[in-house]
């Protein structure tokens, strides 16, 4: 497992997605902007042909990260190497990578032909050889047919399709993604996704992506670095991102989940919270009487008729439900703690969950997620 201690920057965690060697490696950047401390000396290693996701919320310095590898926003300390050449000081001209803003950035006074090929200039683009890359990239982003069209009449998921083609015109080594999708609607943002990712691995181009939607890193990304407070939490693959979080921070950032305080009971590998008493292997290790924050994700709470009792079960009172197409999500409430469950529609009659209903919940002994409560 790629593990927050060692940040990607070991030996055998570049081998770990089996890549290729790391192709861009960051070590020690920090940012300051007069007193403010947006980076905090974080350390990185891309593997080639990569897609690896900076997660977190605003402000987390995700956005400040990927601007100092661009040379947009050159690091205050640290050094960032690019295929073993050292680009901290180097201008974004001379720099290898091509980038998509949140914006698009197009320009409104030139097609989609000539916006594509805007950066195709110089003795390595003939004329030929120019007209020849456009059409290819029209080609792998569907836009074939709008080659003479302009800007302004094209659709959202369109123009944001002629930006990704822009910045792969020049077959960059690098290409970066800031928050390529955050302004379009939830369908169209789904679907470019799933192409762009498509079309990174068709490409085999090492990609970074700025988000702060936890969905779409998950999705798209090999591996995923969750920031917060311009440090790193976290890096790993989205399933140990989601299974595995290493610290209170991540585990309720990422994905959905009740998150309450509770005491380390006894027997060992139990804890105590409202009154009630339940098994959690993760507090096995935990002293008797030590406090920890406890997360549970909704898919993780078992529901049965209040009839059926077991090892760590409890009457919980039905608050609400949600139909959300596959799962009904339901609100409970235990002695004041209140969590949710997932259920499949099929199960909601069975089980009777109306507003009110009372039903036996336990939470998977094995998937309660348990951090030390620190000072």
């Amino acid at each position: 497992m790629v593990a927050a201690l060692d940040n990607g920057l070991g030996t055998d965690a570049g081998n770990t997605t089996g890549i290729g060697d790391p192709f861009l490696k960051i070590r020690d950047v920090g940012k300051q902007f007069g007193s403010f401390v947006a980076l905090e000396r974080v350390s990185l290693n891309v593997l080639t042909g990569e897609f690896v996701s900076f997660l977190g919320p605003s402000g987390c310095g995700k956005t400040t990260l990927l601007r100092a590898i661009a040379g947009l926003d050159p690091p205050t300390v640290g050094r960032i190497i690019q295929a073993g050449r050292d680009i901290t000081a180097l201008p974004p001209a001379e720099r290898d990578f091509g980038i998509v803003f949140q914006s698009y950035a197009l320009f409104p006074n030139l097609s989609v032909a000539e916006n594509i090929g805007y950066g195709l200039r110089g003795a390595a683009w003939p004329k030929a050889r120019r007209h020849q890359r456009v059409a290819e990239l029209l080609q792998l982003v569907g836009l074939a047919d709008q080659i003479a069209k302009y800007p302004a009449q094209l659709s959202g998921g369109q123009q944001q399709r002629v930006a990704l083609a822009r910045a792969l015109a020049a077959e960059p080594g690098l290409l970066l993604l800031d928050e390529p999708l955050s302004a379009l609607d939830a369908i169209v943002r789904l679907h470019l996704r799933q192409e762009i990712r498509s079309l990174q691995q068709r490409l085999g181009v090492t990609t970074i992506m700025v988000t702060h939607d936890q969905e779409e890193a998950l999705s798209v990304s090999d591996r995923i670095v969750v920031m917060s407070q311009g440090r790193i939490e976290q890096i790993g693959t989205p399933e140990e991102i989601y299974c595995a979080p290493a610290s209170a921070f991540v585990a309720g950032f990422v994905g959905r989940s009740a998150h309450f305080m509770a005491k380390v009971h006894t027997p060992a590998g139990y804890i105590t919270t409202h009154g009630l008493v339940m098994p959690a292997k993760a507090a096995s290790t935990l002293l008797y009487g030590e406090e920890a924050e406890v997360f549970i994700r909704p898919e993780d709470v078992e529901l049965r008729p209040i009839t059926d009792h077991g090892d760590g079960s409890f009457e919980a009172v039905v608050a609400g439900c949600e139909f959300l197409g596959p799962v009904c999500r339901l609100g409970l409430e235990a002695n004041g703690l209140r969590f949710e469950a997932d259920i499949p529609p099929s199960a909601f009659n069975e089980l009777g969950a109306l507003p009110g209903a009372r039903l036996s919940a336990r939470f998977r002994p094995d998937r309660l997620l348990i951090f030390p409560a620190h000072g």
